[in-house]
């Protein structure tokens, strides 16, 4: 059966869909400008709470890890750490927000780790922790107000409670989500310092030119 012409000009794609030479699909403004839009948004109230922070303090195990502890046959404690926890803390230093670590535990794998990050604010075997936050203040020439934490444990709970904005991971223990403005929905150790990090950063108004920036240029 012989097409019509009719028939032939229906299979033909829109005008507009094809890009003058190659073949390829011409995106529209619109979707363009889409494209460039952040898909991630918080709660206008939880955003104002976490306006004016300038230091983040960052604990270790159920944190920056899933809390799990493993012993090679040496001794040696190992840790598992998610890659995008640790660009969120780049993330941070580009903002101007300094992050700081403060840990009860030491390890080789850990100091390479933060070595690896930038990271130079650090408290290594460090049980009692509001001490060690406010020395870091000081030294930053910061105080609370200015100040954001998140833990998983009852050693967090003195720094989380003096600073402005608190955070804690999913599967935290329940006085610290009680404690915390804000639960991220990732575990610890599986996204939940990112999802931190990604709220203070949409709150400094810094996300979305971040995100811009990593684009490619056209």
């Amino acid at each position: 059966m012989t097409p019509t012409l009719a028939t032939a000009c229906a299979a033909l794609p829109p005008e507009g869909a094809l890009a003058p030479s190659g073949g390829r699909a011409a995106l529209t403004p619109a979707l363009t400008n889409a494209a460039r839009e952040p898909a991630l948004s918080f709660a206008p109230g939880l955003l104002l709470l976490a306006q004016g922070i300038r230091v983040a303090f960052f604990d270790v195990d159920g944190v920056l890890t899933d809390g799990g502890l493993y012993f090679s046959d040496r001794g040696e404690t190992l840790k598992r750490f998610h890659t995008l926890d640790g660009h969120g803390l780049k993330l941070l230093q580009r903002a101007g927000i300094t992050p700081v670590v403060i840990t009860g535990r030491d390890s080789k794998p850990l100091r390479a780790r933060l070595q690896a990050l930038g990271i130079t604010e650090v408290h290594y075997g460090t049980e009692d922790k509001r001490p060690a936050a406010e020395a870091t203040l000081r030294a930053l020439g910061l105080d609370w107000p200015q100040a954001a934490a998140i833990g998983d444990d009852w050693p967090d709970l003195a720094v989380m409670r003096g600073c402005a904005f608190a955070c804690a991971p999913a599967n935290a223990h329940i006085e610290v989500r009680a404690a915390a403005q804000y639960v991220t929905q990732a575990r610890g150790g599986e996204g939940a310092a990112r999802e931190f990090c990604d709220l203070l950063l949409v709150a400094s108004g810094q996300y979305a030119a971040l995100l811009a920036g990593q684009e490619p240029r056209a």
